[in-house]
């Protein structure tokens, strides 16, 4: 991924004092906005039992960790079966993307890779010393999974996915809202199968409220708190003049 500089004063001034200085990558698909969609709901806190969209969100997370792609900072096990000496729990992935592994010279590299092609590739190596190995490797922490909370907030930045977060959950852990920032028009932001953008504008006090449901997100999502002097309207003009905002997540966002 490249970095883009902006060469637009108004998108440069904007877009900087939106993210506190965090990277954009050039998006030219176009972004569609929609309205967070209302409930009956009358409770006074965030949901917490099973929602629509947590059931909905659930395969897609499970099925999302099975075809990770690994990389610096997750965790994983090893677990060669009958092979007590040759099982690893708790490695932590280096920066260099490389683990060592007993018997194998120069150790594994696991950056890119699913947990079943590391498991495959540790399999035919073992085949020197151990009669048809069967190797299991598990993804213990996703630590490279990430989404950003952006904007007026206390804390922003980028924040490590590794558990199901919601939205309401997502901006405590970065502070909360700042007094500048504008709680009625949040914005998320997420790609969609298309490769292009989504963004769902939130109030924050009907989350808080119950009238919405609180949406959950999904690794790569983009939680947005404008400042309260800005339109919607030119929060999104700018935006799309300037190219979709993104965060370098790494593979594969």
């Amino acid at each position: 991924m490249k970095i883009i500089s902006l060469t637009k004063k108004i998108g440069l001034s904007f877009v900087l004092g939106l993210v506190f200085g965090c990277g954009l990558i050039a998006q030219p698909p176009a972004m569609s906005v929609q309205k967070a969609v209302n409930t009956d709901s009358k409770s006074n806190m965030p949901q917490t039992a099973l929602s629509d969209e947590e059931a909905a969100i659930l395969p897609y997370y499970t099925n999302y960790l099975r075809e990770y792609h690994l990389g610096p900072e997750d965790v994983i096990s090893v677990e060669v079966f009958g092979e007590a000496k040759y099982s690893k729990a708790g490695i932590i992935i280096p920066p260099t993307s490389r683990i060592s592994y007993p018997l194998i010279r120069g150790g594994v590299f696991v950056g890119g890779k699913t947990t079943e092609q590391v498991a495959e590739e540790i399999k035919k190596k073992l085949d020197e010393y151990i009669i048809d190995p069967q190797v299991m490797v598990m993804l213990d922490k996703a630590g490279s999974a990430r989404f950003s909370v952006l904007g007026k907030v206390a804390v922003p930045g980028v924040k490590i996915m590794n558990r199901r977060y919601n939205v309401y959950e997502a901006v405590a852990e970065a502070g909360g809202i700042a007094t500048a920032g504008d709680k009625k028009r949040i914005l998320l932001v997420r790609m969609n199968q298309q490769g292009g953008f989504t963004q769902t504008v939130i109030n924050f006090d009907d989350l808080l409220s119950g009238k919405i449901e609180v949406p959950y997100l999904l690794p790569g999502d983009q939680i947005i708190v404008p400042e309260k002097k800005w339109s919607l309207t030119k929060v999104l003009d700018t935006i799309g003049r300037v190219g979709a905002l993104r965060i370098l997540l790494g593979t594969p966002f």
